[in-house]
């Protein structure tokens, strides 16, 4: 059994027995194939719906996808996921926040954050220029700023620790 939220405000529970499907403990007529090139080809009901996957994000479970020109956001919570949340535990707020690191060697221009604050995912960290080119590190969840362990102007290392989050 799976949870399925759409769009942060509708659920459904959906199940699949073979090639048989329910929604909410009913039976539907529903067939899903996954296609070459990010494609889903959808039957619901006797109707056809084509949907393209705009972005996955697997340790979230979490994807986006595209149907008739509508960007629909699908959240995917398993037996297990529930279970957690019925016991107070939501294994997405417990997965520890990544250190930020330096994808290659180069030179920090300007640091964007200070520990104590607050980013989410996509916000810019830090500028770290490498080959003639400025690259904006940016924060793969949310999270807090623990630490900057790098000062504008210093060279740094690949691989090397430069923000640590919580």
């Amino acid at each position: 059994m799976l949870q399925i939220t759409v769009n942060d405000n509708k659920s459904f529970e959906v199940e699949r027995d073979g090639a048989q499907w329910s929604l909410d403990g009913n039976i539907v007529d529903f067939d899903i194939q996954l296609q070459p090139s990010n494609i889903i080809s959808i039957l619901y009901n006797n109707k056809s719906y084509t949907a393209t996957v705009e972005k996955i994000d697997k340790k979230s479970k979490e994807l986006t996808v595209n149907i008739n020109g509508n960007s629909i956001n699908i959240s995917v919570q398993e037996q297990l996921d529930l279970l957690l949340e019925k016991m107070g535990m939501d294994l997405k707020s417990m997965q520890k926040a990544e250190p930020v690191k330096a994808p290659m060697p180069g030179m920090i221009l300007k640091v964007l954050v200070e520990p104590g604050q607050k980013v989410t995912k996509g916000d810019g960290l830090l500028i770290l220029e490498a080959m003639k080119m400025e690259n904006v590190l940016k924060a793969g969840g949310d999270a807090t700023v623990k630490s900057v362990n790098v000062k504008e102007k210093t060279a740094v290392e690949k691989g090397a620790v430069l923000i640590e989050m919580e």
